[in-house]
């Protein structure tokens, strides 16, 4: 049996795409369902680029911001990193 050329040829890229892209529907999504929750368990805060050059990471920004306070006799209950993501909460 000879298989002729023009049934080896490959689909082009484009509708090798469109065929494996699955349909989603998005008609009854709502927009920023989440977004309010999400937002509640973030803190974000900004550092000048002389202070990050300091920090090699989040864990030691928060390291030494929990020894400032602890240094500074305020009254803070600093909890565990995985139940409050390191918020610092006043007594």
């Amino acid at each position: 049996m000879h298989i002729s050329e023009g049934n080896m040829k490959t689909k082009s890229g484009n509708a090798k795409k469109a065929e494996q892209t699955p349909n989603y529907d998005f008609s009854k999504g709502v927009r920023g369902k989440y977004a309010a929750r999400y937002a509640a368990g973030t803190n974000v805060v900004v550092l000048s680029p002389d202070v990050a050059e300091v920090f090699p990471d989040s864990e030691a920004v928060n390291e030494a911001l929990r020894t400032l306070v602890r240094i500074s006799g305020k009254r803070a209950r600093i909890s565990s990193p995985a139940k409050s993501r390191g918020r610092l909460t006043r007594r």
